[in-house]
């Protein structure tokens, strides 16, 4: 199984973004995220930029891949999209299903995105906006975690549409997993996001910016406060989720370092980490030991356990891998024989 690395959900400075990938240049991870995935209004980066940083990680052995924003909005968005989509250089991961339809285009005469009419969103064409955009390829394509596939035939249409790996929604089971595995279209790809907070809704409201009475047009980038997301609690002081502008995700931290037997098992290709602002260095590094190791996988376990770094004050969470509330931490689920004696696995 390879590890790669989520694009950074959270909006934080230039400098801080340029010193995450120069050291993650040197970090045992072999496939890299970038872009802005969350929010359209920020940009301390542009797409000049972005690509700069591909091509850095790419001369340092990494496979860069760039994403593309989960909710569009504005128009100047679509325009970004379709920039992204057509970059020539380096495979795109579509979040929505409008890149689907840029991507699937590929160097085709595209007639741009349905019901805008507007050849400037073109793949492959010429963009007002930015300039010159490069030629789009029909290299395959690959399906990020917010567009909703759960079962065969979605996975087989987005196969068919050219995708070639696709990233399990985070909310999918062990079991639902391993179904789905089992009619995994040949050729495609199965990533499984690993560790970090889950990203689990989007709005067209910005959840941060409410919280500091703020509109969100004059939102004042209050998100960039918060390097790993605000921690949103109940009434009752139990901490429920956390918010990163428009994004809601999970309070705890998933943790499937546990479960690494079994997605092996399941023929998993990739492990997904998310980015954190402090610390993603040595979740890497304990996901990297664990697959290669001299010692049993169960040694190599426990030992990468103790080296993680504190989860914060929400603790970790495998909840939705074992089809339980998705808040909810098990922490010996490698036991033996307790993954065969769940029923519905379809694992041996």
């Amino acid at each position: 199984m390879k590890l790669a690395l989520a694009p950074i959900p959270y909006f934080w400075s230039a400098d801080a973004i340029r010193a995450f990938y120069d050291a993650v240049a040197a970090w045992p991870v072999d496939i890299v995220y970038l872009g802005e995935t969350i929010c359209g209004k920020r940009h301390v980066l542009a797409f000049e930029d972005w690509m700069t940083i591909g091509e850095a990680l790419g001369e340092a052995g990494k496979e860069v891949v760039l994403s593309t924003i989960a909710l569009l909005e504005a128009e100047s968005e679509l325009a970004a999209l379709a920039r992204i989509c057509a970059n020539g250089r380096f495979p795109v991961e579509a979040n929505d299903m409008g890149a689907v339809h840029l991507l699937q285009q590929g160097r085709q005469t595209s007639p741009g995105i349905p019901g805008h009419g507007n050849e400037k969103y073109r793949v492959g064409g010429k963009n007002d906006e930015f300039g010159t955009v490069p030629g789009g390829t029909p290299d395959d394509f690959i399906i990020g975690p917010h567009i909703n596939a759960y079962n065969a035939e979605t996975l087989s249409l987005l196969a068919d549409l050219g995708a070639m790996r696709w990233v399990a929604p985070v909310e999918l089971s062990r079991a639902t997993l391993a179904d789905l595995q089992k009619s995994r279209p040949d050729g495609i790809q199965t990533e499984v996001f690993v560790y970090g907070r889950l990203p689990l809704a989007f709005s067209a409201r910005c959840f941060t910016a409410r919280a500091h009475n703020l509109p969100k047009d004059q939102c004042d980038f209050c998100c960039g406060n918060y390097p790993d997301g605000l921690l949103l609690k109940t009434q009752e002081g139990k901490n429920l989720f956390t918010i990163n502008g428009v994004q809601i995700q999970s309070a705890g931290q998933c943790n499937l370092l546990t479960a690494m037997e079994e997605l092996s098992e399941l023929r998993v290709d990739i492990l997904r980490i998310a980015p954190q602002f402090q610390g993603t260095d040595v979740v890497v590094q304990a996901f990297h030991d664990v697959l290669n190791g001299d010692v049993t996988a169960h040694e190599r376990i426990l030992a990468a356990m103790d080296t993680l770094p504190p989860p914060g004050p929400a603790g970790w969470c495998n909840g939705f891998w074992l089809d339980e509330p998705g808040m909810a931490w098990k922490e010996d689920i490698f036991e033996e024989g307790m993954f065969e004696e769940r029923p519905g696995t379809g694992n041996r």
